[in-house]
Formats: structure tokens, sequence, C-alpha cells
């Protein structure tokens, strides 16, 4: 979850919801170590969440935007 914010419309649609999919798929990596009781794989998810989230509204922005038009 390295990866910086970009405002939105940066780079297109296409990369935001590549990034959504690459955070999804590392959260998938959390999910295990977060049920044997690791700490920091909890937190990883919540970055994770947190991460997800604020790429679904660029994404649901996106898709607004090139609806109107």
């Amino acid at each position: 979850f390295s990866q910086a914010m970009k405002p939105p419309g940066a780079q297109g649609s296409q990369s935001t919801y590549t990034d959504l999919l690459s955070v999804i798929e590392e959260m998938g990596k959390e999910i295990r170590p977060t049920y044997a009781g690791s700490k920091s794989a909890m937190e990883r998810l919540k970055r994770g969440i947190i991460h997800a989230r604020a790429l679904v509204r660029e994404c649901l922005a996106e898709t607004e935007r090139n609806a109107r038009t």
C-alpha cells in the first residue's frame, strides 16, 4: 500500500481500477495472518481497506463524470 494517492483523473480510470484490484489482492494475503492473531497483519488490512475505499470513491467519481459526457 505504498502507492501515493493520485488526484482523480491523473492517469485515467483504468489505472485507478488496476490500483484497486492490486490493493484487494494484497488485502487477501493479510486475511489468514489476521485470523491467526497477527497485529501487524491486522493493521495492514485496515490500511488496505481505507485505501480501497478511497480508490472505489475515485472510480465511482470517474464513472459519473464519464456518464455525463
